[in-house]
């Protein structure tokens, strides 16, 4: 024991572990087990007993309640908890209808501690591995009470460790009102302190029954004498059952305590034992290492093959109890077994509470998996639960549609329609993903006024939130950009030297992208603005952020090295194309092609060529002739439906009827191809003296499906804006679709070259 005292040195114990130090009953008090932390400074309260009334406790410190300690740090800005309606919740079945159809007043009432834990409440297996706090006991009255304490100090010297261990348990069954009185009392706290002076000669049981006397009393979870206990549970895990281990994790978990070394080591046993768990430990256990945030990912893979042994036994709450684990611990569940949890919520999606939905949202959006039959059904309950739903859950179905790119319009108008009037209970947080969401998505709902402005005025009643968490302001200024909504006053905040500071000191993320795309989309969206700008060097700084990830994506895409060399032997040479970011900020490169007043490529990028070469810059010949077989190809190309959008192999979605509206009128732009690329045959030297300035200005990009809403040409929010800015600089925009140019991959060159003619030269002029 004194080995274990000078290894990690707690604060405080010297004075309880001294013999001499259990007849100072006044300084045994200010050590109490109901101090906590910050409250150092106060006075030492007086000798107390049972009998004093548990109001005069709680002024003296706050923590009385497990649930309070555990709340507080975790409870969320806006949200109000209550008791009553947290133990109404814990009655009801997941999938029954009360539960479903829970009162208003209850619609924002969430606890972050009890929600996950009502899958222990469906089989009776669970209570052998876990703790259940509303377990009936004998309640002690408060002369047993006095009495045991007064036994404690009568026999201190003599009290054996499984007494000592009996009267923890007991003292832990007296009357609610009663424990805070109990924390402070001096006697209470020389009975904690023979607890950790016989820790060495308690068995598991002993331990484990003391640690659930610990959590009913609501010990405070930063107390000193919980690292005694930490050790001693280290070394004893290879001693306990699986059942043993998730139990201690569980009262670790319901202490609030983080306990790392005991992760760390329950995590190499499983390892070795991982096979023999049950379904019920199995599912414990991954809301277990969901909740501490820590788990080796080679654990987490055996336990996937474990989910896929026992999946046709999983209930739906359980199967959401899994996401999350997975999804709070930042571990990936494979395609297969995300496919198997859709197809089980599926099943019986009506039954599926809408706790257990918002978690299997979040690991859909995780993992990116796209299951077309989920988010249909889910699109069918979904504007039926959000007005009963408190607006983190309904934060979390938004951001899942946006990540999953699916606009379901009548689940974002429900979602417009049930904020405006509790906006007040969202944190800065939901504002921000809201807005992100709906930004993204680019959809504007019908009551886009009310929907904008409540959340607009919510952002402006947000601001000192956002002190502490810079990056969610702008998350909101960015998905409002997208919408085309640009706050003054906000963005002037935003891009002020001393939030700019913020942001880059306190948050945790890397924020110069943000930044460096609210400043360039305010400086040519917003002409009239004159307030504050980004420095020279952080715009410098995000524009050779964003180029090198670009550039380093483009490069890496065969299907864009051949549109691109492709385009440098149609136009002559690299120097009438020019492969670059025309607009930095918003996040992807482009072809740039400039034409003059005849529409003939202008050799305007100086970087292919050396500058002495100029004079010498020639329109090379192409030498692409057609001919009937070409003719009758690029006829049967068309009819044979090359040019679909996101086809079934790729999302599991029919192609729609609108793809075959849309490809390449390959017939009415025959004679026009062949007479322009016979006049780029015949075309000679280019005098750079009478170089002109360009009559038209092309933006070639080549999309890829994720740039749309899914199965959809509906763009989503940041293309969007980027084509309107091109616009509103003077260029055009010549999209190669990926559902025209990804087929033609697999034709002839000469195909190609007429379809990127056709786009170039005759497409929209």
């Amino acid at each position: 024991m004194a080995a274990a005292l000078k290894l990690f040195k707690p604060l405080g114990y010297r004075a309880f572990c001294g013999p001499f130090a259990y007849s100072a009953t006044q300084s045994v008090a200010y050590w109490s087990v109901g101090n906590c932390t910050g409250r150092r400074g106060q006075d030492p309260p007086e000798h107390s007993s049972l009998h004093h009334p548990a109001k005069k406790a709680e002024k003296t410190c706050n923590t009385s309640s497990p649930r309070r300690i555990l709340t507080s740090s975790s409870a969320l800005p806006g949200l109000e908890f209550s008791r009553a309606s947290a133990s109404k919740a814990s009655t009801l079945k997941p999938g029954s209808p009360r539960a479903m159809k829970i009162d208003e007043e209850d619609v924002e009432v969430f606890d972050s501690f009890e929600d996950p834990r009502v899958f222990l409440q469906l089989r009776p297996e669970y209570q052998l591995h876990s703790y259940n706090r509303s377990e009936p006991c004998q309640p002690l009255s408060v002369s047993e009470g006095e009495l045991i304490l007064h036994k404690v100090t009568v026999y201190q010297d003599n009290l054996q460790p499984q007494t000592i261990a009996d009267y923890l348990c007991k003292l832990s069954s007296v009357a609610a009102e009663q424990r805070p009185v109990l924390l402070f009392n001096a006697r209470f706290a020389l009975l904690c302190q023979l607890s950790v002076k016989n820790i060495q000669l308690l068995d598991v049981p002993d331990l484990i029954n003391i640690l659930k006397a610990f959590v009913s009393l609501g010990i405070p979870h930063s107390h000193s004498m919980l690292d005694v206990y930490e050790t001693r549970f280290c070394r004893k895990v290879w001693e306990m059952s699986l059942d043993q281990l998730l139990l201690v994790a569980d009262l670790w978990r319901y202490l609030g305590r983080r306990v790392p070394r005991f992760f760390e080591i329950f995590f190499s046993y499983l390892n070795l034992h991982w096979k023999d768990l049950s379904l019920s430990q199995l599912i414990h256990l991954i809301y277990i290492i969901g909740e501490s945030r820590q788990v080796p990912q080679e654990l987490m893979q055996k336990l996937e093959s474990l989910i896929l042994k026992y999946i046709d036994l999983i209930n739906l709450e359980e199967a959401g109890t899994i996401c999350l684990g997975f999804f709070k611990s930042s571990s990936s569940l494979s395609e297969f077994v995300m496919r198997k949890i859709g197809d089980l919520a599926c099943a019986d999606m009506q039954r599926l509470s809408s706790y257990a939905l918002v978690n299997i949202l979040k690991m859909f959006r995780f993992t990116h998996v796209d299951h077309v039959n989920f988010m249909k059904q889910f699109g069918q309950i979904a504007p039926q639960r959000i007005p009963f739903l408190g607006v983190q859950g309904v934060m979390h179905l938004t951001l899942a549609c946006s990540a999953l790119r699916v606009l379901d319009e009548g689940v974002m108008n429900a979602v417009a329609a049930s904020l405006p009037p509790r906006v007040a209970y969202c944190r800065s947080k939901d504002v921000a993903k809201i807005l992100w969401s709906f930004g993204t998505l680019n959809y504007k709902p019908p009551n886009t006024e009310e929907f904008y402005s409540s959340l607009i005025n919510e952002v402006h009643r947000k601001m000192p939130e956002f002190n502490r968490y810079p990056e969610h302001l702008l998350t909101c200024l960015l998905g409002l950009a997208f919408s085309e909504y640009f706050p003054v006053e906000l963005i002037n905040f935003a891009l002020s030297p001393g939030f700019i500071r913020i942001a880059q000191e306190r948050s945790k993320f890397e924020l110069t992208k943000e930044l460096y795309t609210l400043d360039g989309t305010v400086g040519i969206e917003c002409p009239d603005y004159r307030g504050n700008r980004l420095s020279s060097h952080l715009q410098q700084e995000g524009s050779e952020l964003l180029w090198n990830l670009a550039r380093k994506d483009m490069s890496s895409k065969p299907e864009f090295l051949e549109a691109l060399l492709l385009l440098e032997t149609m136009l002559g040479g690299p120097q009438y194309i020019k492969h670059h970011m025309i607009l930095p900020h918003t996040r992807s490169s482009d072809l740039e092609v400039q034409l003059d007043v005849n529409m003939k490529p202008l050799p305007f990028n100086r970087e292919a060529v050396p500058t002495e070469d100029g004079d010498k810059l020639r329109l090379k010949h192409v030498g692409v002739s057609l001919t009937d077989a070409l003719i009758n190809q690029l006829l049967k190309g068309k009819s044979g439906g090359h040019f679909q959008g996101e086809t079934e192999s790729e999302t599991g979605q029919q192609p729609m009827e609108s793809e075959k509206k849309a490809a390449m009128p390959l017939e009415c732009s025959l004679h026009t191809v062949a007479d322009r690329l016979g006049a780029m045959e015949m075309a000679g030297l280019w005098p750079p003296t009478c170089m002109q300035a360009p009559q038209v200005k092309l933006a070639i990009q080549l999309t890829n499906k994720n740039q749309y809403c899914y199965g959809t040409r509906n763009l989503l929010g940041l293309h969007n804006m980027k084509r309107r800015q091109l616009n509103r600089l003077g260029y055009r925009v010549v999209e190669l679709a990926h559902w025209e140019w990804l087929p033609l991959l697999k034709r002839t060159r000469l195909e190609k070259l007429a379809f990127l003619h056709e786009k170039v030269f005759t497409s929209d002029l």
